[in-house]
């Protein structure tokens, strides 16, 4: 086994760099220099060295001097279908990465291979008294095969695997929210405010590090063990040894969560943070930060019942290897019913697998987001960009603050950014609410004597005739010769 530098994907547009002791918010000229100290090292001296610190370093098991290339996961494709256009999803049905093409090639092929095997089979080498036999069964599975309700179970199902999978989405622990709070409300710009503000903020990262770790096969292949954690930077020697000391069977995610909040008070008594208020909504953050937590490693731990699964799979198995048999074109002579015709090549049968099998891939890839398909959420990326923000945010940019100037818009009344030329067309006049097209009314106000007779009002009173004429939308007008004339409609019933 050797240390050897692994490619990573840069996040900030550049081309791809070794992870060798590289983190992803290192400029481009330190990557540079790393990369050239490592180009002349030899694979003796990195045997040597090999269980050293380094930082985020990346065991590799393979023997190789090139870098491996990158493995991006989540497949965007938002810019390909901005606007609806003729044939607007055309283009993503040419892609491959992510795509159901990829997911399902191997069953398509295999059940393409068997169709093919037992047809050839019928043809060519049964007797005429097996032809007929064959024949029957057929006839048989493609009647009962039907009565498989393969698209009211499995559309239930993957309805059921979405909506899990968006819900672990949305739920994500994300730092932006307690980041704000703790730079804002953690006081002090000598060295040990910046120390409570970063241990804060690192005790936030560890929390969610710890579930990722049990949730997902990327981060765990990533940090293996609790000294890993501890060479990426994210836990301390000290800290390690207080949190190997807890003796509890269950997973201890929550003892950051702990820490995080005797170091909170810790720093209300001190006057870092100035009254109860603040820390109470710094407690209610991380509490909510912790909830998300909590919730990714409780779908994790409780999943769709296995045996809704299993149903599932027997259903579109099953119903798929009857038509292996059902589907087969037989002898036209025999006269069968639905058999005029010898095709050869069930196109239908085959589109009919495509569509059924492909939605219950979907359902294999979207029930558990947190391995290493194509569109399984990159929980890595989502490590390295909340350590980076979220420091940044507490660190440097802690009463950082611009100095204030007087915007262009100073002594204007009526700011109005301006548009480029491509986007003059989107420049639009300020909806004032659909009545505004009715144009003028009569709005004359009726007083007193100008009130309409008691008799005109008795004659208004609502009939069959007056509720059509209402359902076709059609204005009634006074017929009185000495008051002006008026439009009105009820809303009595």
């Amino acid at each position: 086994m050797l240390l050897l530098p692994l490619c990573t994907p840069s996040h900030q547009g550049h081309a791809p760099f070794m992870a060798f002791g590289i983190s992803s918010w290192q400029s481009e000229e330190e990557r540079k220099a790393i990369i050239s100290d490592l180009k002349d090292t030899s694979l003796e001296t990195l045997e040597k060295e090999k269980g050293s610190r380094i930082s985020l370093g990346v065991w590799v098991t393979k023997a190789e001097e090139q870098a491996q290339p990158a493995k991006e996961m989540t497949v965007t494709y938002s810019s390909s279908v901005a606007n609806a256009t003729f044939f607007g999803f055309h283009r993503l049905l040419l892609k491959w990465k992510g795509s159901i093409y990829k997911l399902l090639y191997r069953e398509f092929l295999v059940f393409i291979t068997l169709y093919t095997g037992i047809s050839v089979l019928y043809r060519f080498f049964l007797t005429g008294r097996q032809k007929r036999f064959f024949e029957k069964l057929s006839i048989y599975c493609d009647q009962y095969a039907e009565q498989i309700p393969v698209t009211f179970v499995l559309g239930f199902y993957v309805t059921l695997v979405v909506n899990r999978w968006w819900n672990q989405f949305v739920n994500l622990p994300w730092p932006d929210r307690i980041m704000f709070l703790i730079s804002s409300n953690v006081q002090g710009q000598d060295e040990y405010g910046r120390l409570l503000r970063r241990t804060l903020m690192r005790y936030v990262n560890l929390t969610s590090l710890l579930i990722f770790r049990s949730v997902s096969t990327a981060v765990y292949k990533r940090f293996p063990t609790m000294d890993h954690v501890v060479e990426a930077g994210f836990m301390t020697a000290d800290e390690k040894k207080l949190f190997d000391k807890l003796a509890s069977p269950h997973l201890k995610y929550w003892v950051p969560f702990i820490w995080f909040g005797n170091l909170a008070v810790k720093a209300r008594k001190e006057g870092r943070i100035r009254d109860s208020v603040d820390l109470q909504t710094l407690m209610n953050e991380m509490n909510r930060y912790r909830s998300w937590c909590s919730l990714l490693f409780g779908y994790d731990w409780v999943g769709i019942p296995l045996v809704y699964t299993q149903v599932v799979t027997l259903a579109v198995y099953t119903f798929f290897f009857a038509c292996l048999i059902g589907r087969q074109f037989l002898d036209p002579d025999q006269g069968y019913n639905g058999h005029e015709l010898d095709l050869y090549i069930p196109v239908f049968t085959l589109l009919q697998f495509f569509f059924y099998a492909g939605w219950l891939k979907v359902a294999e890839q979207l029930i558990n987001p947190f391995g290493e398909d194509d569109d399984d959420f990159e929980t890595n990326w989502c490590i390295d960009r909340n350590l980076q923000v979220s420091l940044l945010a507490v660190d440097e940019m802690h009463m950082n603050l611009p100095k204030m100037e007087k915007d262009i818009y100073w002594n204007d009344t009526s700011a109005r950014p301006p548009y480029t030329l491509a986007a003059a067309d989107y420049c639009i006049p300020s909806f004032l609410g659909s009545t505004i097209e009715m144009g003028q009314v009569d709005a004359e106000f009726l007083h007193g004597e100008q009130w309409p007779w008691e008799e005109e009002k008795f004659r208004r009173q609502p009939s069959v005739l007056r509720r059509v004429k209402r359902f076709l939308s059609v204005h009634e007008s006074s017929a009185s010769p000495t008051k002006g004339s008026y439009s009105r409609q009820t809303t009595e019933a």
